[in-house]
């Protein structure tokens, strides 16, 4: 017969509540739990990562190119067009009688593209802080460029037409720009000279198509119907492809543990780079020379006693040129070397200023041989940067939009004081009336200083770019040798 505990020692009672285990199992040291929860997390990172769809490729790059072209075309189109609008405006009394008037009104244009250059280094913080809320902003934005120009044409005042056309607009497209330039990184590594050239033809590409179509409108409508009727189109046009602005990376990669920066500092290393410092020296002066044609030449073509749709076409075949330009430079970007590109497209457009337009446009011919010249040349300047980024690491957008927008930045100082400065330079000869025998002398020499000063700026940009390059090349050389 068993006892009552052999039994109980055979065949052990069920668990109740109160019932307590031991084990011979070790428990893991802290350390080990939170390591192998570290690794879980890595590999969930790494399963998230190849869940991802494909950079340089694929629908979703494709299709937000794409987008983002369009985008461009329209927020950049009416600010590179603005010329034609501002021929429209100088030549109305009811405008020009306006206290300061011939001040004003060209700085519309300027501030909406200088706003938006200049918007970069305090946008972008926000944008990788709270990138959940991009797509908002953008939907926002594009309420915010049609809002305005709906409502500027709704006024004859210049102070209104400011803050309508130049102030409100450039906010609203600065909403829609920006995060286009961190998508883009994102979406594009090794081809992202290719995708930065072709965002900036969109850019030229508005340039172009606006001003063939701004001359029948202004003449059969007035400015303030046209920009009721550029208000509809702008939404019709925008609405569609809003949804395919998005990003590649899930908002985890930007605000969870892992961030797209490695360090709170890592993306700030450029800084002490001697490369990119001279990059926004050359790039600062090639702003304050680039953006005086482009506001000026339907002026210009104006007084050469050319017809609207001549001072326009002008304008529209130099952001022509602007679009082949960016699509050729911004390929090139990604082979050649960067301070080599510069160096020759700065030298070009130095003297196509000097040449083409100061010697050679008392015609329409030789004002069209400039057009295309100079936006063949300088069209494509912004196609350059993404050259410049090849020791930052292509895998981290943020680096690179950050880059992207202080040299928007330098650039658009160069875009805002470039237009008074030009505007006080455009006086006329004190003797009064001198015959066209040069592209000097047009309007009774009121561009000739306007002239010097744009090429002195592309000549200055020119000397330092080269600088620039013989210390690099001396520097790869000594490391060579080394």
């Amino acid at each position: 017969m068993f006892t009552v505990a052999e039994l109980a020692m055979q065949r052990p009672l069920p668990p109740s509540s109160s019932t307590i285990f031991t084990t011979n199992k070790t428990i893991p040291p802290v350390e080990e739990v939170f390591s192998s929860s570290k690794d879980a997390s890595q590999i969930d990172i790494n399963r998230n990562t190849s869940e991802l769809a494909p950079v340089d490729g694929g629908f979703g790059a494709w299709s937000f190119l794409l987008a983002a072209f369009l985008v461009e075309n329209i927020v950049w189109g009416f600010p590179n067009a603005f010329g034609v609008f501002l021929d429209a405006y100088l030549k109305d009394p009811e405008y020009t009688s306006q206290p300061n008037a011939q001040l004003l009104l060209p700085l519309i244009g300027t501030l909406t593209s200088g706003i938006i250059y200049c918007s970069g280094p305090f946008t972008y913080p926000l944008i990788y802080r709270y990138p959940q809320h991009c797509r908002k902003s953008m939907w926002f934005g594009a309420l915010l460029c049609w809002a305005s120009l709906f409502g500027a044409s709704y006024t004859t005042n210049v102070v209104n037409l400011i803050l309508f056309q130049g102030v409100l607009y450039a906010i609203g497209g600065t909403l829609l720009y920006n995060p286009c330039l961190l998508y883009m990184s994102e979406w594009f590594v090794a081809r992202r000279g290719l995708a930065n050239g072709v965002i900036s033809a969109g850019t030229a590409t508005g340039g172009l198509i606006l001003p063939l179509i701004l001359p029948g409108l202004l003449d059969r409508f007035g400015t303030s119907a046209s920009l009721r009727i550029l208000a509809i189109a702008f939404a019709v046009l925008l609405l569609p492809v809003l949804p395919f602005l998005r990003g590649r990376l899930p908002h985890s990669r930007v605000r969870g543990p892992v961030a797209r920066s490695t360090t709170a500092t890592g993306h700030w290393e450029w800084v002490k780079y001697t490369r990119i410092q001279m990059l926004f020296i050359v790039n600062t002066l090639q702003g304050f020379g680039y953006f005086v044609p482009v506001i000026w030449l339907p002026t210009f073509a104006s007084d050469l006693n050319l017809s609207a749709t001549k001072s326009s076409l002008t304008l529209a075949l130099l952001n022509g040129a602007s679009v082949v330009s960016r699509l050729v430079v911004g390929q090139l970007s990604d082979v050649i070397d960067p301070w080599l590109l510069a160096l020759a497209t700065l030298i070009g457009t130095c003297l196509s200023t000097f040449v083409l337009w100061g010697v050679l446009s008392y015609s329409f011919t030789g004002l069209i041989a400039f057009g295309l010249a100079y936006g063949s040349l300088a069209g494509g300047w912004s196609s350059i940067w993404t050259g410049f980024m090849r020791d930052f690491p292509r895998d981290d957008p943020q680096v690179a939009t950050t880059i992207i927008g202080y040299l928007m930045l330098s650039r658009g100082l160069g875009n805002i004081l470039s237009t008074p400065i030009s505007t006080a330079l455009s006086r006329p000869h004190p003797e009064g009336f001198v015959s066209a025998h040069l592209g000097f002398d047009v309007g009774g020499g009121r561009f000739e200083n306007v002239i010097v000063y744009a090429g002195t700026c592309f000549a200055g940009a020119a000397l330092i770019a080269g600088i620039a390059w013989i210390v690099e090349r001396a520097r790869l050389k000594g490391l060579t040798s080394a």
